[in-house]
């Protein structure tokens, strides 16, 4: 149960944020340092950060209705935001001027990881 409803926060957060992202592009755009250029620039946001998020919600949801998929989802998630953090962490020894908003993303990046870890560790000895 506890990986469920990790999954079920995990992926109601990214449904917010490819709702946020595709609503209002310019604010979110900016928070993470991003400029949109017309046309190709929105284009590009809205299908990385909008649909790509989107996407990811919905394999986050997905176990919420078919309970099969819970292993390959916690996979997904465990795998995705170990990437991410591996990648964020690189970017901070690599650049600098670094705005707060883009630290918070990464401790909630940590946490996810961290957390979908544990989960995984909990089915593993659940099953």
């Amino acid at each position: 149960m506890l990986p469920k409803i990790f999954l079920a926060i995990t992926g109601t957060l990214y449904l917010l944020l490819a709702i946020w992202c595709s609503i209002s592009p310019k604010v979110t755009s900016e928070k993470v340092g991003f400029e949109l250029m017309r046309g190709s620039g929105q284009s590009e946001f809205l299908v990385v950060y909008g649909g790509l998020e989107f996407g990811l919600a919905l394999l986050f949801l997905l176990p919420i209705l078919r309970a099969e998929y819970l292993q390959s989802s916690m996979l997904a998630c465990v795998l995705i935001h170990g990437s991410l953090v591996a990648f964020r962490t690189c970017s901070f020894f690599l650049f600098s001027e670094i705005s707060p908003m883009t630290y918070s993303l990464a401790v909630g990046e940590w946490l996810i990881f961290l957390s979908g870890l544990g989960c995984c560790y909990y089915l593993k000895f659940e099953s």
